[in-house]
């Protein structure tokens, strides 16, 4: 819906979203309120990610309003201070990975992530793959669940759980990060520029099949894969002056730095 040019979208599954809708809509129509190529997301992450790659034009700036769990990319909603926090809100640009997919039947795919990229076993048998960066070998052969490739803004997700290094949102760095290695068990994976080229290749597609996820789109029986970092394309996200999406990420250090 377009209310004084902003668009809003709400996750209709979930009630929570209808509910902030619907009181959002009417503060909107007493209000004088103008914020160019604003888009409010009112919903989880995983809502907040489609909208965003739907409508990833560069001009557009995005405020997430959780009604979901964590809500990392979202803003907590506030009935008193929701038009005060969106007009003091401070702008951050990230840039999302681009995936090229090459699959077992040679037909090719892509598509970007905010978060990550995730390579996983897709049988019960491990999965066995190399990592290069640009020309030279990160690993050779991993052996184990998969692996991850994710942003800064993705590096307190599913990186985090695997026990992938935190990267600070300026720090133009990916981070490398295996997913349950069975060989090298130690390996703990390895940051790298933003600027780099990381090609991803299966080692036995015959008995190891393995599938490729950007955040929640998934790709099977994947031969190889390149990922890199989009530079060019900026996503601008609104967060509350108190909540920036930076204050978030080191929330998150001293968390695991406690736990």
């Amino acid at each position: 819906m377009n209310l004084n040019k902003i668009k809003i979208f709400y996750d209709n599954n979930n009630h929570k979203s209808l509910l902030i809708y619907k009181f959002l809509k009417k503060k909107l129509k007493k209000n004088i309120f103008y914020y160019k190529n604003l888009n409010i997301v009112i919903g989880g992450d995983g809502y907040m990610l489609s909208i965003i790659k739907k409508n990833k034009n560069s001009k557009n700036i995005f405020y997430g309003i959780n009604s979901g769990n964590y809500g990392f990319l979202m803003n907590k909603f506030s009935r008193e201070k929701i038009l005060i926090n969106i007009k003091k809100s401070k702008k951050i640009s990230i840039s999302p990975l681009q995936m090229l997919v090459k699959k077992k039947d040679g037909k090719l795919k892509k598509a970007i992530a905010i978060n990550e990229v995730s390579i996983l076993r897709q049988s019960k048998q491990a999965a066995t793959i190399s990592v290069k960066k640009n020309s030279k070998f990160v690993i050779k052969k991993l052996v184990g669940d998969g692996l991850l490739v994710s942003t800064p803004a993705g590096s307190t997700a599913y990186n985090l759980s695997v026990h992938g290094p935190i990267l600070d949102l300026n720090s133009k760095k990916v981070a490398i990060s295996p997913i349950s290695p069975f060989r090298p068990r130690r390996w703990r994976g390895k940051v790298v520029s933003d600027k780099s080229i990381i090609k991803i290749k299966n080692l036995d597609m015959k008995k190891r099949p393995i599938s490729i996820t950007a955040d929640n789109y998934q790709i099977r029986n994947i031969k190889e894969a390149t990922v890199f970092t989009l530079n060019k394309i900026k996503i601008n996200l609104l967060y509350d002056f108190n909540s920036s999406l930076q204050k978030k990420i080191k929330l998150e250090q001293a968390r695991k730095e406690t736990s």
